[in-house]
């Protein structure tokens, strides 16, 4: 009886074919995920340059023309700036958004500080706070407006009539010079003082207990220990959120324009609310392009200058 003739074993690459077969899958692997990856990036710079950049390069070409969306726009070179730097009222808005910026750093600044460090100290009931203090960030920013503007009504408006109520005088918030910039100051620091807020407090739990621990054995009290222990550690957030207040208060709008309308004796007109009236009432888009464009080189100079100043002071 004849037997089958024994199977062949299949030949096997030779171990440098195999491992070239493999660095050759690694190397394709490697380019799908790259070529995936700046696939992603690069969609994300496109949407980013169309809704950032663009918008910048286009504003300092409108700074540039005579804006007529009828008959289109013509090159006018510097004249919207000569026309911008002859307005009296320029001066007066640039006083008033400093003045603002001063009074929310003086508010805005410490009272979301301050208030972090109380609830720090709190040991129960801490996430209750948290959403009360976060609340009013939640609430669109035109409600807030109105809602404030009847608190501070001559008329029948909360704040006066707790005034009453104490046998106090009441006032016209709104509706004096001295005392109209001060009020949206306020409304400004309690809609967001939120955010500030649960930073400061995430950036105070990473304090290590050991150094308030150290802190109260050698005698500190709580401004020693607030003085000596917190304010250092936490001084590159209190750095960042210090220039990011400053930049935001710069362009205040909202308040200014749902509250007082830039009232009292132009008292609460502001540099954005100057470019919306250039905009949008006057018709002038050329010289309300040309004053953002300038709020815009302030600031960024004003950035580069704080940065170079503090640079390193988060390191220390």
């Amino acid at each position: 009886m004849a037997t089958a003739p024994p199977l062949e074993k299949p030949l096997s690459p030779p171990p440098a074919a195999a491992a070239r077969e493999r660095r050759t899958a690694r190397r394709r692997r490697a380019l799908r995920e790259h070529v995936t990856a700046y696939g992603f990036l690069c969609a994300a710079v496109v949407i980013f340059a169309l809704f950032s950049w663009w918008p910048i390069l286009r504003n300092v070409l409108l700074a540039l023309q005579d804006v007529n969306f009828a008959t289109g726009n013509t090159w006018v070179g510097t004249a919207n700036f000569t026309r911008l730097f002859r307005d009296p009222l320029l001066a007066t808005a640039w006083r008033n958004t400093a003045l603002f910026t001063a009074y929310a750093l003086v508010l805005g600044f410490l009272v979301p500080f301050l208030t972090a460090v109380l609830l720090n100290e709190f040991r129960h009931a801490r996430a209750y706070f948290r959403v009360l203090v976060y609340l009013p960030v939640m609430l669109p920013p035109v409600v807030v407006a109105l809602m404030w503007k009847w608190f501070y009504d001559p008329g029948p408006g909360l704040i006066n009539e707790i005034l009453r109520t104490l046998h106090l005088p009441a006032s016209g918030w709104l509706d004096s010079s001295s005392t109209s910039l001060v009020s949206l100051v306020i409304v400004s620091t309690w809609a967001n003082m939120g955010t500030a807020t649960l930073i400061y407090l995430a950036a105070l739990q990473t304090i290590p207990g050991e150094l308030y621990e150290a802190a109260e054995l050698d005698g500190a009290g709580l401004w020693q220990r607030l003085r000596h222990v917190t304010v250092p550690q936490t001084r590159f957030v209190l750095l960042v959120l210090l220039l990011l207040q400053i930049v935001a208060t710069m362009q205040v709008f909202t308040e200014p324009y749902v509250m007082t309308g830039g009232g009292p004796e132009d008292s609460t007109v502001t540099v954005m609310f100057l470019v919306y009236r250039y905009a949008f009432v006057y018709n002038d888009f050329g010289t309300a392009s040309a004053l953002s464009l300038l709020l815009l080189l302030v600031l960024a100079a004003f950035s580069a200058l704080y940065l170079r100043a503090t640079r390193g002071a988060g390191e220390d």
